[in-house]
């Protein structure tokens, strides 16, 4: 439970319609082994003690009596477990029958929960017996049930815990089907985590409306969502019910299962959650009481299962990526368009290196000039070879310029660059910081110079990892008049141009061919000399792997997470291809150079934003120049210390 991770669990118990004892026993196993799986919070179907279809028997007093049992021999089996479990059964109170669910910890009734809205339509009858907790005015009272003072049955009841930010609510089935389900009151009392309780029966195309339903809950509400459904054992006189157990995340479906009793198990960050929640100013806070009821639970680890995607940026499935790369090229050369219409710019131009933000930065400048019916050749593509450009970036450059159609200018800056060496005593055999941002500085100038020449406007190929990192030339390649690539992390940087190669296969091999060498080139800005032709100075031996940095950008600036959630969850999703000195080393340097560089980010370029993470100064990350990275560091450095990290 560690870093705000907490194992829960969707169960399905196989049952017998009526037969109390034998779903109790059932309960109680799936419940033992639910602990040894290390759940601590486990949703159970909606009157799973004594079936959902059980009819008019609800009306039977012997019923009643078995659930109340039943319940009573899952508290004394389970008094040891250290879990909190949802359990659904019928309640009598005053005269009436409520379709509850039981919320227990080692062997104590927390709370019982009624069902809100009770459905009458279509194959569902529950109106003919149980009460709608709405239709109530006495369920904030004290009750006696199995065998315990009960305080409170109330569909409006928070249950806390002691681990920081797990707060649980509960709704039962249909609740979670109307237009103002009672999860968005639990939620805004703050509860951080859902359970229903559902018997949802199947038919054909409905699965996909009830996952649509969790997802989109758990988004709206930024919560977790834990929808455990009724299966086997269920009456299937008239209906069939498939288990279709759903565990979801703002937004995210984290596990499912379906047809097939057992458990369905992950883990919820309610850290994430909360984070979120402040983030959002819109999110509610407070509004109409909900009773709140606390529970301990012992706060040690919890081993991850849930999926961490490596590659947090770029989507895993090639049909979702592809349209995520179309989106982006769209948005970005969208906001392009605009700003060329604006200031009526007679040309756009591009440093063009043989790169790769160089060359996203004109592809997408080339998808602008098509919205707006204006040919290539107003795509001014200028190529400055200096000391460290190797044949084969020029020639890339060259070839992709006219595969465009955009116009070209080759510029070589080296004498000018030793020109301002000279005036400012810098020796050629200094390669010192000096001697590669006079180089860029010297292309920025001419870049600018350029456009006042035609009447255009400098576009930016710096990418988002780049002003992470603050990997660029203060008032060189860091500036120009309108940057494309700023809302664009390294690691979709190189998808979203192999989307252009494989989109442009059939149509232009010649186009596809250069845009496949450019991927196969080492990421460098060719600022030291060649050595014997190719490329001496590779990005990544200096500043890390940018699959490791865009990471670690996702979690602690997106999610705001602490450098030890960072750390242990790079170690999850890419400790086979990094070990534990590698991700600690270049989360450091990750964690320096932010902090260090964010100077340069203050007076960025206008820009468009693509995804949810910007680090523009006017958008989303608003943070002083001179802002110290000491807390970070130094638990960063008691990481150090520790002989491994829990993956």
């Amino acid at each position: 439970m560690r870093d705000g991770f907490v194992k829960v669990a969707a169960g399905t118990p196989k049952i017998r319609v009526a037969d109390c004892r034998y779903n109790a026993e059932q309960i109680f196993t799936l419940m033992r082994e639910a602990d040894k799986q290390g759940v601590r919070v486990l949703c159970l179907p909606e009157l799973c003690l004594t079936g959902y279809t059980c009819g008019d028997l609800f009306l039977q007093d012997t019923l009643l009596r078995g659930a109340e049992e039943g319940l009573k021999t899952i508290l004394e089996a389970t008094r040891n477990l250290d879990m909190v479990a949802a359990v659904g059964l019928p309640v009598r109170a005053n005269n009436k029958l409520y379709n509850c669910a039981a919320v227990i910890h080692k062997g104590k009734i927390l709370g019982l929960v009624p069902k809100t809205h009770i459905p009458n339509y279509g194959e569902f009858y529950e109106r003919r017996w149980f009460a709608s907790a709405a239709d109530s005015s006495f369920l904030d009272c004290t009750m006696e049930f199995a065998g315990q003072e009960v305080v409170g049955l109330s569909p409006y009841q928070i249950f806390s815990c002691n681990m920081p930010n797990l707060v649980l609510g509960v709704e039962i089935c249909e609740d979670l089907w109307v237009a103002d389900p009672p999860s968005t009151r639990l939620c805004a009392q703050g509860a951080t985590l859902i359970l229903n309780l559902s018997a949802s029966d199947e038919v054909v195309g409905k699965a996909d409306y009830r996952r649509q339903l969790v997802t989109g809950q758990s988004a709206r509400l930024a919560c977790g969502y834990v929808y455990a459904d009724a299966g086997e054992g269920e009456s299937s006189t008239d209906l069939v019910f498939g288990g279709h157990n759903l565990i979801a995340e703002n937004g995210s479906l984290l596990a499912e299962r379906r047809f097939a009793t057992g458990l369905t198990v992950s883990e919820i960050d309610v850290d994430r959650l909360a984070y979120e929640r402040r983030r959002m100013t819109t999110f509610p806070a407070g509004g109409e009481y909900a009773y709140s009821n606390y529970f301990e639970l012992e706060l040690g680890k919890t081993k991850l299962t849930r999926y961490v995607s490596p590659n947090p940026f770029v989507p895993e499935d090639a049909g979702d990526r592809a349209e995520r790369c179309n989106e982006i090229l769209k948005i970005a050369a969208l906001g392009l368009t605009k700003r060329l219409e604006h200031t009526r710019a007679k040309t756009a131009v591009v440093g063009l290196s043989g790169g790769l933000d160089s060359t996203l930065a004109i592809l997408i400048t080339a998808v602008a000039m098509k919205l707006l019916d204006r040919p290539a050749s107003d795509i001014i593509a200028v190529t400055m070879p200096c000391f460290g450009t190797t044949d084969r970036t020029r020639d890339n450059a060259m070839e992709l310029a006219e595969r465009l159609g955009a116009t070209l200018k080759r510029i070589d800056i080296g004498e000018a660059v030793k020109v301002h060496f000279k005036d400012i005593g810098q020796s050629m055999e200094d390669h010192s910081v000096t001697f590669e941002n006079g180089q860029a500085r010297e292309r920025t100038q001419v870049l600018m110079d350029i456009a006042n020449q035609t009447g255009g406007m400098v576009i930016g190929t710096g990418d988002l990892s780049e002003l992470a990192l603050g990997w660029a030339t203060y008032n060189g390649d860091h500036m120009s008049m309108y940057a494309v690539n700023a809302g664009i992390p390294k690691t979709l940087v190189r998808h979203l141009v192999s989307f252009v190669s494989d989109d442009k296969g059939s149509e232009d091999p010649k186009l596809s061919a250069v845009l496949d060498d450019i991927l196969d080139t080492p990421v460098s800005p060719e600022l030291l000399p060649a050595v014997g032709g190719k490329i001496s100075q590779r990005t990544e031996d200096l500043v890390g792997p940018y699959e490791l940095h865009d990471f670690f950008l996702y979690y602690a600036i997106r999610w705001g997470f602490s450098p030890r959630k960072v750390f242990r969850l790079a170690q999850y999703a890419l400790g086979d291809r990094y070990d534990r000195a590698v991700i600690l080393k270049w989360l450091e340097n990750f964690y320096r150079r932010f902090f260090a560089q964010q100077f340069k980010r203050s007076c960025l370029p206008d820009g468009p934003k693509v995804g949810t993470l910007t680090l523009s100064p006017r958008g989303d990350w608003r943070m002083p120049s001179d802002a110290m990275a000491s807390l970070w560091l130094s638990e960063l450095e008691e990481l150090k210390d520790l002989e491994g990290e829990e993956g």
